[in-house]
């Protein structure tokens, strides 16, 4: 017969093995419209010893824009939901809201890469990402606001430059104050 103890110290080693952290960046970039907005990208991991048998893992990079109701997910190639779009950490272009900006054709199906963190590196994957990282835009939107009854709802986005950006990330541990994701000021979408 095991142990008692043993077996009450499994759950609190399985879960205590982890480190978990928040990363996000914020940065003034013009969108497609030719606006200045911020741009705000965040995404948590857990970070397991070398030594633990379970690798470490990440949400989804959201990357969303100031006055903008579109959000993009950024993800690699351990997620289910990546999609077929090429290789690395990227984001697929959607059928009737973005164009591949270099020839601004529509974008047909889901296989057109519109964001890539990283471009030159298909094989990295969110937890390997460190306090610096270059974000490729490819694409731009079909339109930059759609109409929401007697409003517009905006989903314009970081604009397409054949020169990755280059983002500099901040990283605090998940529950802290410096955790707390840097919020938009919206007061400049309403002057508009």
């Amino acid at each position: 017969m095991m142990n008692r103890g043993v077996l009450l110290m499994v759950p609190l080693v399985l879960q205590g093995c982890a480190s978990y952290y928040s990363h996000y960046a914020m940065f003034p970039a013009e969108v497609s419209a030719g606006e200045n907005r911020q741009i705000r990208l965040s995404w948590q991991t857990a970070d397991y010893p070398d030594w633990w048998f379970v690798d470490d893992r990440a949400t989804p990079i959201k990357l969303d824009t100031q006055c903008s109701d579109r959000v993009w997910r950024l993800r690699d190639d351990r997620d289910p939901d990546v999609g077929a779009c090429g290789a690395g950490i990227r984001a697929c272009g959607e059928p009737g809201l973005d164009a591949y900006a270099p020839t601004g054709e529509p974008v047909a199906g889901h296989g057109v890469r519109c964001m890539v963190i990283e471009p030159g590196n298909g094989d990295i994957v969110i937890p390997q990402l460190k306090n610096e990282m270059d974000l490729l835009v490819s694409c731009l939107p079909v339109v930059v606001s759609l109409p929401d009854g007697e409003e517009e709802q905006g989903i314009d986005y970081l604009r397409a430059s054949p020169v990755p950006y280059r983002v500099y990330v901040r990283t605090a541990p998940r529950g802290s104050l410096r955790a707390r994701l840097p919020e938009f000021d919206e007061s400049v979408c309403d002057d508009e």
